[in-house]
């Protein structure tokens, strides 16, 4: 049986069919459909954990119980990861264990461009990485064989075409995988310093013995084309090569990143006359190749950022381009923007009136910095709000303290904003810190979160109540707002700015688009009040827009959240109840 699959879903697939029984991880795109796929296997325990760090170490103890185990993030979340990754890969496994990561070239949805090759050579583990769908589900199952041959926790590196793109997969029936038996060995399992130090040697051996296979395992391949140029490349730049030079040159694919073999690709340098590697991000196989006495063309004409495409390669390599046909039309651009109704919305409205300087995180409300609302100073990753606005504060004094607020969601504080926030209330802090609880985990597609109430699979469980965790790290002054009340927003931000001790204002209200929630008619605009001030775009809000000089509100979006109405200065905007009267 074959399937079209998204190279996330083939992944699904393959934890499937490799016999894993345990899945833990937290959403991060282009990552998070894995996870969401396999928890539809009711053969798999799965789960969103509070943060990458959780998965990890769930998916260890799930290994070292014998069970076969996986988690996934995406690259900024192996930084997360990487403290118990780097330590697991001196302990090794019990039953196999594998971590998907997924890279973001061109950052599409990340605030950075990182490589997460790095991470596996510094970690001295495995890694894969597959080209295609097909490839998604064979490596995910191969990687489990490495895993248990080998002792050693494997990455699988996946990137946003990879993960989201999809093609032909060739179903297979699940494995009997018999869960091996526990038993104790602090040697091997307990990393103090007499522990690890011959562990280390072993790590070494180990990548010895696993670069011998990288030499003759077929998931790296030549392609003989009979051609005096060679290319060496892997991943999803291998189908853009292939694409774009077709059978012109002959290619070296890789499919094991790290460790990379040495005498193969020897052999492939000796076969051509030039070789050229061709690879996203950062020089990894073209830094490989000259290390063990190749040369190579590479970073000297191909980008070090963004994504790569078939025209990319074939600019870089002097080649005459496809003629292509552009529409003669200028479209303007549409960056993107808050959703109508979006309960954040509000906040940000007020805290540029305000003229805050409001410390950020990683978020669907990260679009608070984007004009008009431009509400937004600084985001650094997941959870820095908080801790970041304490340093502010310590560095400024205590006038800046009445001048500045952190902003983080739900599920962004449950990841790591808990910490900060005993930060502040440990170090005297005078902070305040607005918690945008929308009641969902929203950037990433609508999962489940601790704050929720409800597991992956949607059975009710224990949900975290916010006030009593904020009050029971030391945070004197909680309160809980609804973003739709500007006025009430106004005041809570005012009245916590100036009290004594730190404060969290909880502000409120469910995604707009959860479908439970039920939306009021759309608004209208009286354009016998309306003056045209523009006053309304100050929020914007997709669903308002200017025709001739006055404010037209369109129906077909607007879900009648009413934060609009109170900036007109002339009752303009009306609900339906009262236009018709």
């Amino acid at each position: 049986m074959k399937e079209l699959l998204l190279g996330n879903e083939a992944v699904a697939r393959g934890l499937y069919e490799a016999g894993v029984t345990v899945v833990s991880s937290y959403p991060g795109t282009p990552s998070t459909e894995i996870t969401e796929t396999a928890s539809k296997y009711d053969e798999i325990y799965c789960e969103w954990a509070p943060n990458e760090k959780v998965a990890m170490e769930t998916a260890s103890g799930a290994s070292f119980g014998g069970a076969r185990s996986f988690c996934a993030m995406k690259h900024v979340g192996l930084n997360v990861a990487a403290d118990p990754l780097f330590t697991m890969s001196y302990i090794g496994v019990n039953g196999g264990m594998v971590a998907a990561v997924a890279d973001d070239p061109s950052m599409h949805s990340s605030q950075n461009e990182q490589d997460s090759r790095h991470y596996a050579i510094a970690a001295k583990i495995p890694m894969l990485e597959p080209s295609d769908s097909a490839e998604c589900r064979d490596f995910t199952k191969l990687a489990y064989t490495l895993s248990e041959q080998f002792d050693t926790p494997v990455l699988l590196r996946l990137s946003t075409r990879i993960s989201h793109s999809r093609s032909i997969v060739e179903l297979g029936e699940r494995e009997a995988y018999e869960r091996k038996p526990y038993e104790k060995s602090p040697q091997k399992n307990v990393m103090l310093p007499a522990f690890a130090k011959p562990k280390h040697v072993k790590v070494e051996e180990r990548t010895v013995k696993l670069t011998e296979w990288a030499e003759t395992s077929p998931i790296n391949r030549i392609e003989d084309n009979g051609s005096r140029v060679g290319v060496i490349t892997a991943g999803s730049v291998y189908q853009y090569a292939r694409e774009a030079l077709g059978d012109t040159v002959s290619y070296l694919k890789i499919g094991m990143i790290n460790p990379l073999p040495v005498e193969l690709i020897k052999k492939f340098a000796a076969m051509v006359d030039k070789v050229y590697v061709i690879e996203e991000l950062d020089d990894i196989i073209e830094t490989h190749c000259r290390k063990i006495g190749i040369s190579v063309i590479g970073k000297e004409i191909f980008p070090r950022c963004g994504e790569f495409t078939q025209n990319v390669i074939r600019e870089c390599m002097g080649l005459e381009l496809p003629e292509n046909h552009k529409v003669d039309a200028e479209i303007p651009a549409r960056p993107p923007v808050m959703c109508c109704g979006c309960p954040h919305r509000g906040v940000f409205y007020v805290l540029k009136k305000l003229r805050l300087y409001v410390s950020g995180d990683i978020g669907c409300y990260t679009l608070g910095a984007s004009a008009p609302l431009s509400a937004m100073d600084t985001s650094i990753c997941m959870g820095a709000s908080v801790s970041a606005l304490h340093g502010y504060n310590k560095a400024i004094g205590p006038d800046a303290e009445k001048k500045s607020v952190a902003v983080i969601g739900d599920s962004t504080f449950i990841h790591s904003g808990i910490t900060s926030l005993i930060d502040i209330a440990y170090n005297k802090s005078n902070s305040v810190v607005i918690i945008l609880d929308n009641s969902i985990t929203g950037m990433t597609g609508h999962q489940q979160n601790p704050t929720t109430g409800y597991t992956i699979k949607g059975d009710p469980t224990a949900a975290v109540d916010l006030e009593a965790l904020c009050h029971s790290v030391g945070i004197p002054n909680v309160r809980v707002c609804d973003p739709y009340n500007l006025k009430e927003m106004e005041k809570a931000v005012r009245e916590e700015l100036v009290s004594d001790g730190a404060s969290v204002i909880i502000s409120r209200r469910p995604c707009a688009l959860l479908k439970y929630v039920k939306h009021s008619a759309p608004l209208r605009v009286d354009p016998e009040k309306c003056i045209g001030c523009k006053a309304c775009l100050g929020i914007a809000c997709p669903a308002i827009s200017l025709r001739g000089g006055k404010a037209e509100i369109d129906r077909t979006q607007c879900v009648g959240c009413g934060v609009c109405e109170g900036l007109c200065p002339k009752q303009a905007i009306q609900s339906q109840e009262v236009a018709a009267k």
